[in-house]
């Protein structure tokens, strides 16, 4: 099915390859996959996103979304845009560093406080070296990436103060290495798996607890199957669109651009539309019953300083911070 569904995306995508002459005729449709519910503020930027895109190409283009990860889990939906489908998807830094291992450090844990500062790495000359990276080595495309999720936290069933607490813990994570490592350097054993799989897994008890950002936690509906949300911030989760490299090279310059500007605006229309909705995020799981609790993070970063280390970040950490607070 996978390999049918891939077909079809590709041959969509080769109409416009097929006809030059009929260039401005054609409609050039791109496919969106998020994790996210539709209820996420982050989603509010996608749907900008498709309406500034409409309209700034003259309808020559068109938008389509998929939240729920209805075209399926991140990493398959990447190989699909290497492979030259006309599909994009919201992705995190860890997963892009298995083709590009300077992406990583933009999911490495306390590398940023908010989204003003990881914005401008994301816009600084030294981010677009990456994408041109990217692009040349993996045939994937980056549009934008500042499509901020906010800061994630603890969810779980038992009280978190310290890195102590976690011990024996199973947490979901995405697999990536910087995700794994930091969620090991916490103390807690990192269980891989696909988001929209976190509710039954809990409800399941295949896992103990996840860690999240607010309005995904929300959305997924975690606050029925977890107790406690402690505060660590041990991320601060900025991720990218990122499409087909071959399928974004095939279309008009003029459109091309069109798909980076508009990625750009959407993306802070998403990611402000996330800092303003947190603190009535945080009231609503209050009210649902969940116990939030502020924890000293500290101990947290202490624990997690080895992970950019590990992953040789660490001269890369300090050129990162500097851009991050506008040096």
């Amino acid at each position: 099915m996978k390999r049918i569904a891939l077909e079809a995306l590709v041959a969509a995508g080769a109409l416009v390859i097929a006809t030059p002459s009929a260039v401005f005729a054609v409609d050039y449709t791109l496919s969106v996959n998020t994790a996210l519910a539709t209820s996420d503020p982050l989603y509010k930027g996608l749907e900008s996103f498709v309406s500034g895109v409409a309209e700034a190409s003259g309808g020559r283009l068109e938008v389509k979304l998929f939240p729920n990860s209805q075209l399926g889990p991140d990493e398959d939906v990447l190989e699909q845009a290497r492979a030259g489908a006309p599909v994009a998807v919201i992705v995190d830094g860890g997963r892009l560093a298995t083709y590009v291992n300077e992406f990583g450090i933009m999911g490495a844990p306390y590398l940023a406080d908010g989204y003003d500062g990881v914005r401008r790495v994301s816009v600084s000359p030294l981010f677009e070296e990456w994408v041109t990276k990217l692009h040349d080595s993996a045939q994937l495309q980056v549009l934008s990436f500042n499509w901020w999720q906010g800061e994630r936290h603890l969810w779980t069933n038992k009280e978190v103060k310290t890195p102590a607490d976690l011990a024996g813990v199973r947490m979901r994570t995405p697999g990536a290495p910087v995700w794994t490592e930091t969620v090991t350097a916490m103390g807690a054993v990192p269980t891989p798996m696909p988001f929209a799989d976190v509710y039954s897994a809990l409800q399941q008890n295949v896992i103990d607890a996840a860690e999240a950002q607010l309005p995904a936690g929300q959305g997924a509906k975690l606050f029925e199957v977890t107790k406690y949300l402690t505060k660590t911030g041990h991320i601060n989760l900025i991720t990218g669109m990122v499409t087909s490299g071959s399928w974004f090279d095939s279309l008009p310059a003029d459109l091309q651009k069109v798909l980076r500007d508009e990625a750009l605006k959407a993306g802070d229309v998403g990611s402000y539309g996330t800092r303003d909705a947190l603190a009535k995020i945080e009231d609503e799981l209050k009210a649902s019953g969940m116990t939030v609790n502020q924890v000293d993070t500290q101990v947290f970063k202490d624990a997690t300083a080895v992970v950019y280390e590990k992953l040789g970040y660490g001269e890369l950490r300090d050129k990162v911070q500097q851009i991050a607070a506008g040096n």
